[in-house]
């Protein structure tokens, strides 16, 4: 099986797309691409293997380092809706709070992210 590498989305439209969204005037495609730009900065700042972050039905991302997984279900997993997901990823909403709420459902010793949040706006 081959791997594909995902198209990387540049600092300029990714944050176009995430202020569209933070003004709520986000039209489906930006929301889609905010998704994927704050996976894709999740990556870069949180690189491994340990972890799948899953935010349906628009994207998934393998970060932290730690056992790599190779088949089946990774050996921790964080999933949540697009709308939770721009949340932590821009600090309007922690991670725990979210967590907490029922907003995340996370299983697994690496599942918290707490660390790598928010990301955006870029340092």
């Amino acid at each position: 099986m081959w791997a594909v590498a995902a198209r990387k989305i540049s600092d300029d439209l990714g944050g176009q797309c995430l202020e569209a969204w933070q003004k709520g005037h986000a039209n489906p495609e930006q929301v889609a691409t905010a998704v994927r730009f704050c996976l894709q900065l999740l990556r870069l700042r949180a690189p491994g293997n340990s972890v799948e972050v899953r935010v349906p039905p628009y994207g998934a991302a393998q970060v932290i380092a730690g056992p790599r997984h190779t088949r089946g279900t990774p050996p921790a997993v964080v999933e949540m809706s697009p709308e939770v997901w721009l949340g932590v990823a821009t600090g309007s909403r922690t991670f725990s709070e979210a967590l907490a709420s029922g907003s995340i459902s996370a299983s697994g010793e690496r599942a918290e992210l707490t660390a790598w949040l928010p990301i955006w706006p870029l340092a």
